[in-house]
């Protein structure tokens, strides 16, 4: 692991220091909790948007074979 130094408000310490007695946690396991939370946020984010951007990208094209036609023959076999 690597060390760092944050800055935080009081409140957000006071807030902080009630948490770690109510879970048993330290300081640095639940700041650790919390990037990992906010870091899979982003990168849930991340894959929503690719996913939007390929939406459609099979759109208006001409040469596939009709999904419909192919779905029953592979319903027949």
């Amino acid at each position: 692991m690597i060390r760092t130094q944050i800055y935080l408000t009081e409140q957000e310490q006071t807030a902080l220091k009630a948490l770690t007695q109510q879970t048993g946690k330290s300081q640095s396991e639940l700041i650790r909790d919390a990037v990992d939370r906010l870091l899979a946020q982003f990168d849930s984010r991340s894959r929503l948007d690719k996913l939007r951007v390929a939406r459609g990208m099979w759109k208006n094209r001409d040469d596939l074979a009709d999904f419909e036609a192919t779905r029953q023959s592979l319903n027949r076999s």
